[in-house]
């Protein structure tokens, strides 16, 4: 489950975000850190989660301890479903 979730996110990510759908996103590589993700796709990453997935992202959760990775993400939607 884990793998499909990272596999997702991953492909928001390089098509909708990065517009670069070849480019592939390792499960630990830091999406905000690196710049890969910023503010303004970060609410636009969230809203794919929370609609996707059915969970709920809060406000305060939008920052790198949480979406710095799709590891931790997916982590974080596996405990939400």
């Amino acid at each position: 489950m884990k793998s499909e979730i990272i596999e997702t996110l991953s492909n928001f990510i390089t098509s909708q975000i990065l517009k670069q759908t070849k480019r592939i996103i390792s499960p630990d590589e830091p999406l905000i850190s690196n710049g890969l993700v910023d503010s303004f796709s970060l609410v636009d990453l969230s809203l794919f989660i929370e609609k996707t997935y059915k969970v709920y992202i809060d406000n305060t959760e939008l920052n790198r301890e949480t979406f710095d990775s799709l590891s931790q993400l997916a982590d974080l939607i596996q405990t939400r479903l």
